[in-house]
């Protein structure tokens, strides 16, 4: 993945031009929190939003998109199905009531949200039909794990081209990067500040003082450098500005080796595997 500026793509397996890093709003509360988090990031050249139904947050997402002034195929909008509304009908009448939330007539990329048992593959044709019929651009997963994507893949048409998985100095995850990468499936991260438990990282802050920059901004330049989509979530305009500040300096290999050591396997988020929501 070559890195030039906050601006720059990579091309997903259908061709697609996906904005690396972006404004994620997790937690954001909708109303006038989201909207001016994505004001503030558009302003600093963001351009690339990632939201989804269960965050609820979504009108003010596509508030601020509307009010922006950028033709709407300047901003790559990432949403995704919540577990209750998994399933073909259901997925196909969730989706809707994204757009309609979004103020959009079409989706850069609908994720499904998380493995849901013996629902996943119900809802993933739903997606491809929704790709098939050009209402999405392209379509991924989030949360699924290797055998997941071994599972799904063995029955779809069209494979996930993107998977948002947690990705962080503590959860480095080296088997599924692969694994995405030689399926040609796009890794992206969420929590790669791990909700701001990197800034209790002794190590990283002493990398920060080498680099004269910010233990965040090391941390998502590591991100990037090692081929990973981007999208960390802050509410906070000098952080969304300050978190985009990481295309004037490169970590060495051996610096890009030392974060990957950091790794303890350790979540914050759940389980995959394992979670009941």
């Amino acid at each position: 993945m070559k890195l030039t500026d906050i601006k720059g793509t990579v091309t997903l397996a259908n061709g697609v031009e996906m904005p690396y890093f972006g404004l994620g709003v997790f937690k954001s509360r909708g109303g006038s929190e989201v909207i001016n988090s994505v004001t503030w990031a558009l302003e600093a050249g963001y351009r690339h939003i990632d939201t989804a139904t269960i965050y609820e947050n979504e009108e003010g997402v596509g508030e601020a998109i509307s009010k922006a002034h950028l033709n709407r195929d300047e901003v790559f909008i990432t949403s995704k199905v919540w577990n209750s509304d998994q399933g073909f009908d259901n997925t196909l009448r969730a989706f809707d009531e994204s757009l309609k939330r979004l103020s959009t007539d079409y989706l850069d990329l609908y994720l499904v949200h998380w493995p849901v048992k013996g629902k996943y593959k119900e809802t993933w044709k739903a997606l491809e039909k929704l790709y098939k019929d050009g209402r999405v651009r392209a379509i991924g997963v989030s949360n699924f794990l290797a055998h997941h994507l071994d599972d799904l893949i063995q029955d779809c048409d069209v494979k996930p081209m993107v998977n948002q998985f947690e990705f962080h100095p503590r959860l480095v995850q080296p088997d599924l990067v692969k694994k995405c990468l030689e399926l040609n499936i796009r890794p992206e991260a969420w929590s790669p500040l791990m909700q701001g438990g990197v800034f209790d990282i002794k190590e990283l802050q002493k990398m920060a003082n080498k680099y004269s920059k910010n233990v965040a901004q090391v941390v998502l330049r590591w991100n990037l450098q090692k081929g990973i989509i981007t999208i960390p979530k802050s509410a906070n305009k000098n952080r969304i500005e300050s978190n985009a500040h990481i295309f004037d300096f490169e970590i060495s290999e051996d610096d890009m080796k030392a974060i990957d050591k950091l790794d303890k396997n350790r979540r914050i988020g759940a389980d995959p595997d394992n979670f009941d929501f």
